[in-house]
């Protein structure tokens, strides 16, 4: 699993923005990027009532639903089995999977962090976040590195799996 990098923070951090702004730049770099949304919220990802759901409420596992421009695809999530055992099959063509969240599963974390939101840093409870990407100076013992620099946070992140 070093292929995954966690974007780790709390609400309103900026994990998204980042996210999006990283896979934009090591698109552009020709690095093949998958990602993964991590919620501990339960989500009904399909609309009660359609084909789609009531497939897969009859028990097709996997049960997937195909458009003219993208397929999305249900997999059962047995309680406390590594969901990542799943879907590291359909990532095996990427270099890298940016997580946002998942701050619990082991792995490469990076902390986005913002000073305005008034909560403080992760990276002080948790030993596995390596760094803190933010724009503003939280005190922490890992290094800091700037969010305005995009092309150089996405060095640093393959420097990290380089390492690992």
């Amino acid at each position: 699993m070093t292929r995954y990098v966690h974007i780790v923070g709390r609400k309103n951090h900026g994990k998204t923005t980042l996210v999006v702004d990283l896979v934009k730049e090591f698109c552009r770099r020709g690095v093949r990027v998958g990602t993964v949304k991590h919620s501990r919220h339960r989500h009904d990802l399909d609309t009660p009532g359609k084909d789609s759901h009531r497939h897969r409420h009859a028990g097709a596992n996997p049960a997937a639903i195909v458009t003219a421009d993208s397929i999305g695809i249900f997999l059962h999530r047995d309680a406390g089995a590594d969901f990542y055992d799943r879907l590291d099959p359909l990532f095996a063509g990427c270099e890298l999977v940016l997580v946002e969240g998942d701050i619990e599963t082991p792995g490469l974390k990076v902390e986005v962090w913002r000073a305005s939101i008034g909560t403080h840093c992760l990276a002080p409870e948790h030993p596995d976040i390596l760094a803190v990407v933010s724009d503003d100076t939280p005190q922490v013992a890992v290094p800091v590195w700037a969010r305005c620099e995009t092309a150089l946070l996405a060095d640093r992140i393959l420097m990290l799996l380089a390492e690992k």
